[in-house]
C-alpha cells in the first residue's frame, strides 16, 4: 500500500463511567514527529502511545488529541483517620482532668475535627485506564491509516500518469537527437562552401566538426538514466510501502540529468521537451512530498 503524510482519523467511546475522544491529523515532515495531548492523568502513558503510534506510522508530523470525561469522578471515598481520634480523644480527655470540667466530647463533635473524617477520590486503576485508552487509540490509528491509504492510491494514480507523460518527452529527445547530427552537418557544409565559394570540400574535416559536435550534444546516457529512473519510481509505487524518502532522491537525480539534457540541447524542440522534463518532475517531486 501507498500512504499519503496526510490523514485524519477519530474514534469515541461512550459508556456510563466515562467518555473518550481520540482524534488523529498528520501534514508533511521528513521524519516521524509525534505530538500528544492529554489531561495529565493519562501523561503515565505517553512512553506506550508512542511505542503504539509507531506501528502505524513512519513519518509525518502527527498530532494526538485525547479528550476524556469521567462520569464517577464525584464519587468520592470517606476515610476515618482512627488513630487521629484517637489523639484527639486522650487530650479531650487530658484537658478535662487539668481544668476540672466535665468531658462532653460526643461522636458528632468529634467528626468536626480537623482530618478525622476527609474525603478522598478514589484511586485510578491504569491498567483498566490503559486498557480502554489503547482500544481507543488503535481504532482512531487504523482510520487515520485508512485516510492515508486513500489518498495514497489517488497520489499513485497521478504520479503513474505523470511518468507516463516524462517517458513520452524522453522518448521525443531520444528521436529528435540524431536528425540534429544531419542538420549540424548539412548547415557546416553550406557555410564552408559559401566561404570558400567552391564545391570542393574537406569531407574529413567536416566530419570531424561534425563528430566534436555530436559528441557535445549527446544525451544517450542521461536519457537512458532516465529511462532507468522512471522505471524504478514506478517500480516503487507499485510496489508501495514507506517509500517517499526513496522516491525523493530518484526525483533528484531525474533532475540532474534533466538539468544537463537541457545544457546540450542543440535544437528548439530538445530544449522545449527538456524544459518540459524538468517541469514534470518537479511536479512528482511535489507530489513525493506527501508520500510516507
Amino acid at each position: 500500500m501507498l500512504k499519503s503524510m496526510t490523514g485524519f482519523g477519530r474514534c469515541e467511546a461512550t459508556t456510563k463511567e466515562y467518555k473518550l475522544s481520540v482524534e488523529m491529523k498528520a501534514v508533511n515532515h521528513r521524519y516521524l514527529d509525534l505530538g500528544i495531548k492529554m489531561p495529565k492523568k493519562f501523561n503515565c502513558f505517553e512512553a506506550a502511545i508512542r511505542t503504539l503510534l509507531k506501528e502505524y506510522i513512519q513519518r509525518g508530523k502527527v498530532d494526538l488529541f485525547v479528550s476524556f470525561e469521567d462520569y464517577t469522578e464525584n464519587r468520592m471515598t470517606l476515610k476515618y483517620n482512627r488513630a487521629l481520634a484517637g489523639e484527639y480523644m486522650e487530650y479531650f480527655r487530658q484537658m478535662a482532668e487539668e481544668f476540672g470540667i466535665e468531658n462532653d466530647v460526643t461522636v458528632s463533635s468529634l467528626s468536626r475535627c480537623p482530618e478525622v473524617l476527609t474525603m478522598e477520590q478514589e484511586p485510578e486503576d491504569e491498567e483498566h485506564m490503559w486498557k480502554i485508552l489503547e482500544v481507543a487509540i488503535r481504532e482512531a490509528a487504523s482510520r487515520f491509516v485508512e485516510s492515508r491509504t486513500r489518498e495514497g492510491e489517488s497520489l499513485r494514480t497521478d504520479l503513474l500518469g505523470k511518468l507516463d507523460y516524462m517517458e513520452k518527452l524522453v522518448d521525443e529527445i531520444e528521436t529528435r537527437s540524431p536528425g540534429i547530427v544531419e542538420e549540424y552537418r548539412s548547415r557546416l557544409e553550406e557555410k564552408v562552401k559559401e566561404l570558400l565559394e567552391s564545391s570542393s570540400i574537406d569531407e574529413g574535416r567536416i566530419a570531424a566538426e561534425v563528430t566534436i559536435f555530436a559528441d557535445k550534444i549527446c544525451t544517450d546516457e542521461e536519457t537512458v538514466r532516465l529511462k532507468s529512473h522512471i522505471e524504478a519510481t514506478r517500480a516503487e509505487l507499485l510496489a508501495g510501502g514507506s517509500v517517499g524518502r526513496k522516491l525523493d532522491f530518484i526525483a533528484q537525480e531525474m533532475n540532474r540529468e534533466a538539468n544537463t539534457i537541457l545544457s546540450k540541447a542543440g535544437a528548439l524542440e530538445i530544449s522545449n521537451s527538456a524544459i518540459a522534463l524538468k517541469t514534470e518532475i518537479e511536479k512528482v517531486r511535489e507530489q513525493i512530498q506527501n508520500i510516507e
